[in-house]
C-alpha cells in the first residue's frame, strides 16, 4: 500500500518523533516486559537513537526488557568461511550499535540516576552471524519477532540493511556480495573508509528482505537530508515491493510509518 509521509523541518525534529514512538508502545507493556527494537547502523537513525537515549532517561523508563538487534554486518572472507569483521573497526555495525545504542542508554539511564535494574542489559544487543545466518531468523521466532524496526533506505540503489537491488522479496538472513552502488553509498556512513571503495568490504550478512516484511509488527523508514530525495521520491510511490528499490518493503509491512525531513521531502513541512 502507498504510505503517506510525516515530514519534519529536520533530522533532530525527526529523532525525537521516532524516539516518543518507540517509548510509548515500550510504555504500552508491563515494566520489564520484552520489547524487540530492530536497529540500522549508520547516520539515518542517529538522531533517533540520541533522543531516545535523553528521552528514555528523563523519562525513567523501564529499559530493561529492550532487545537492540542490528539488522546487518560486515564480512570478510577468511580461510574458514565468512566471518563478521573485527568488533573494534569504526565501520562494524556491532560496535555501532554497542557505542551508539546500548551504552548511550545506559549512560543516560545511570547519569539520570534510573536503577540498574531498569535500565537496558549490557548484553541487550544481537547481530547475525556470517557463519551460521540461519540462526538469526531461530533467534527471532524465539523473541516472537520485531515489535518495532527501524529502517533505511540507501541512497543510491535504494538497499535496506544489505539487501541490495535484486533482492527476493521472500530472502531471509544471508551473507551477501555488496556492489559497487552499495558499497559507494557506505563511503559516506564511515568516513573510517578514507573515501576509498577498496575500504569498503565487499560482503556483508542481512537479515532479509522477507525477514522484515514477516518477523515486524511495525516499521518506520527514515529518510532525512537532500542526498535521499530520490528515495523519498521511489517510497513515496511504491504501491509494495519492488527489487530494484529494495527499501520499498516498508510498503508491504504491517503498520508502516515513513519520516522524513524538509530536505529529504524537497517541501514544505507535512504531518500527517
Amino acid at each position: 500500500m502507498r504510505i503517506e509521509p510525516t515530514v519534519f523541518a529536520d533530522p533532530a525534529t525527526l529523532g525525537e518523533a521516532v524516539a516518543a514512538l518507540v517509548l510509548a508502545r515500550i510504555g504500552a507493556r508491563p515494566a520489564g516486559a520484552p520489547f524487540v527494537l530492530g536497529c540500522p547502523g549508520g547516520r539515518s537513525a542517529l538522531s533517533s537513537y540520541r533522543a531516545l537515549a535523553r528521552r528514555a532517561a528523563a523519562e525513567g523508563t523501564d529499559l530493561s526488557g529492550l532487545r537492540v538487534l542490528m539488522m546487518d554486518e560486515y564480512v570478510e572472507q577468511g580461510p574458514d568461511g565468512p566471518a563478521p569483521v573485527d568488533p573494534g573497526l569504526a565501520h562494524s555495525c556491532r560496535r555501532f550499535g554497542r557505542v551508539e545504542i546500548v551504552e548511550p542508554l545506559r549512560a543516560a539511564a545511570a547519569d539520570a540516576g534510573v536503577p540498574e535494574s531498569r535500565r537496558v542489559a549490557v548484553d541487550a544487543l544481537e547481530v547475525p552471524d556470517p557463519a551460521d545466518p540461519e540462526a538469526y531468523e531461530h533467534r527471532l521466532d524465539a523473541l516472537g519477532g520485531v515489535d518495532l524496526f527501524l529502517l533505511a533506505s540507501g541512497a543510491g540503489d535504494g538497499h535496506v540493511a544489505f539487501n541490495t537491488p535484486g533482492s527476493a522479496p521472500d530472502s531471509r538472513t544471508r551473507v551477501v556480495p555488496l556492489p559497487d552502488s552499495t558499497r559507494t553509498d557506505n563511503l559516506a556512513t564511515f568516513p573510517s573508509f578514507g573515501g576509498r571503495l577498496e575500504n569498503v568490504p565487499a560482503h556483508g550478512v542481512t537479515v532479509g528482505v522477507g525477514t522484515i516484511r514477516d518477523r515486524s509488527a511495525e516499521v518506520v523508514m527514515i529518510v532525512h537530508g537532500r542526498d535521499k530525495q530520490t528515495a523519498f521520491g521511489r517510497l513515496t510511490a511504491a504501491e509494495g515491493y519492488q527489487s530494484d528499490w529494495p527499501a520499498t518493503v516498508v510498503a508491504d509491512c504491517r503498520t508502516p510509518h515513513l519520516y522524513a525531513d524538509r530536505a529529504a521531502a524537497g517541501g514544505p513541512e507535512r504531518r500527517s
